[in-house]
């Protein structure tokens, strides 16, 4: 199954109880990809760069089947960075440091060797570019799948809520879902956000797991208690990959696998956070990944006997 994936590659610079950073690979279409790239392959990226830009990395994704075709290189020109500082609660960060650069008048370019893609991963992006991937496919693909974050919701909630009406999956945090709807219960907000367009409702909370809606469904995955957390920095991209990377492998989209595809979206991200940046994510094996799902199958496995 062919799976597209659209979002930024960029530099960021980290600061967290455990140590610092210069400039490292980041942006979510490096997260996402990477994380995908271990369920289905080729994936396709839309994305920009500027002519400082990590070619090592870029060499990495070719090597792990990464198409790069869509990603447009102005040589003139600097990447995206972003630069955070982490508390000790590691859930809560100061942005230091944002230039958009090549990102501030992205116009996304679709290959036509993308053309035909069955599943999209939107990652967070400006909704009206993401709006424009959408428009720009020849045929819808099988299954949408978008992010994106409260920045947004503050500057555009117009383009966001038209966005949303086109795609099938949401994926935000328990803050965005809150402010996104108003209402406090995250049982409410899933109502009124899946209300505006998407079938199915992602709610990420960080250490305490992630939540998937649908209709009068809901599915509860917990995070992995890990002993350190180096970097939560693109945990939630790499969940969003490890998801849409294992829907894409089986190519299907009913609840029922989706709530796999949840679990298989914690267990990358929760290889992500265990190192800074993209560096976890570049020689996971299939052993790696299947002993840290059993992980999962065993932290929420249990028998009773009701009375």
């Amino acid at each position: 199954m062919s799976l597209t994936v659209v979002g930024s590659m960029a530099f960021d610079a980290l600061e967290t109880p455990f140590g610092k950073t210069d400039k490292i690979v980041g942006g979510a279409a490096s997260y996402i990809s990477l994380a995908a790239s271990y369920f289905v392959q080729p994936v396709n990226v839309v994305s920009v760069v500027g002519g400082d830009f990590d070619q090592d990395h870029i060499q990495l994704m070719h090597e792990r089947h990464i198409s790069t075709e869509g990603v447009q290189v102005k040589e003139n020109e600097k990447s995206f960075f972003w630069s955070g500082r982490y508390f000790n609660d590691m859930n809560s960060r100061e942005t230091l440091v944002t230039e958009l650069n090549v990102l501030g008048d992205f116009d996304p370019v679709i290959p036509q060797s993308y053309q035909g893609c069955e599943f999209l991963m939107l990652g967070n992006l400006a909704p009206q570019v993401q709006k424009t991937v959408i428009e720009r496919l020849h045929e819808r693909p099988k299954l949408v799948v978008m992010d994106t974050m409260n920045f947004w919701m503050d500057i555009a909630l117009d383009d966001l809520k038209e966005t949303m009406a086109l795609v099938d999956v949401l994926s935000i945090n328990d803050e965005e879902a809150r402010q996104l709807s108003g209402e406090y219960s995250l049982v409410k907000a899933a109502k009124k956000i899946v209300a505006m367009g998407p079938r199915f409702l992602i709610i990420k909370k960080g250490e305490h797991g992630a939540l998937l809606f649908h209709g009068e469904n809901v599915f509860f995955a917990p995070a992995l208690p890990l002993e350190e957390v180096f970097d939560p920095t693109g945990a939630g991209d790499t969940f969003a990959g490890g998801f849409i990377g294992y829907l894409a492998s089986t190519g299907d989209t009913s609840f029922e696998n989706m709530k796999r595809a949840v679990i298989y979206g914690s267990a990358m991200a929760s290889f992500c956070v265990e190192k800074f940046g993209t560096e976890r994510l570049k020689n996971l094996t299939q052993q790696d990944i299947d002993s840290r799902v059993q992980k999962f199958v065993e932290l929420v496995a249990f028998d009773t006997i009701l009375q």
